[in-house]
This record gives structure tokens, sequence and C-alpha cells, in this order.
């Protein structure tokens, strides 16, 4: 486990706008509690609640990525189709605790589905 610091910052804090993520048309996710992660280089990741998610519209998946800085990150996919939404959804169910912000929220890439933002009314 290594901490955010000068050599490697991260950043968490609400995001502050509704946040609406879709796969081939049909509504995942839908949150204005959103969670905006800043790591580093990388880009903003955000986090939604995991109860603003279809979790119903997803399955676990085997697969599993460990970083140094949240801990472990498991998966869902969110179609049968072979490589078509697989391992689309991540989340850090137990994080290390610098990170406790993000447990019981999922982030999706943004290549695998569709990320609509617009500004809280």
């Amino acid at each position: 486990m290594k901490l955010p610091g000068p050599d490697h910052p991260i950043s968490i804090a609400p995001y502050g706008k509704l946040v609406v993520v879709s796969f081939h048309g049909q509504e995942i996710a839908r949150s204005s509690r959103a969670l905006a992660l800043k790591e580093a280089q990388y880009p903003v990741a955000l986090y939604l609640p995991s109860e603003d998610a279809r979790l119903d519209l997803m399955t676990d998946s085997a697969h599993q990525t460990d970083c140094p800085y949240k801990g472990t990150a498991t998966y869902r996919s969110l179609a049968e189709t072979p490589g078509d939404g697989k391992n689309a959804v991540w989340s850090y169910e137990d994080p290390y605790p610098a990170m406790d912000p993000i447990k019981g929220h999922v982030a999706f890439y943004a290549n695998q589905v569709e990320i609509v933002v617009s500004d809280l009314a």
C-alpha cells in the first residue's frame, strides 16, 4: 500500500453535476452524488454510488486489478456479447483507508459506455 503524495497526488471531491451513464441506449446509472477522483496524470474518473446504478444489468466478472494506492478493483460486465461491455464497470469494495470515500461506488470506462454530464437544476 502506498499513500498519495506530491509524487502521486490523488484527490476525491464531490462532482456537483448530474451524471447519466448509458449502454446501447439503456440508462444504467444516474446520479447527482458522483465523486471525481483525480489521480496524478490520469483523466478524472467519476465514481457513482452503487445504489444509483442498475447493478441488476451487470454481471460480476472474475477480472481484478491491483492498485498500490487504491487497493483491489473488482469488475462487472454489461453484456453477454464477447468484448462488448466486458469489464466496463469497476469498483473498490474494500479500498485502502486513504481511498475510503470511493467505497460503495462504481466507475465506468468511457470508451464502453456513454456518459452525459449536465448541470444540476
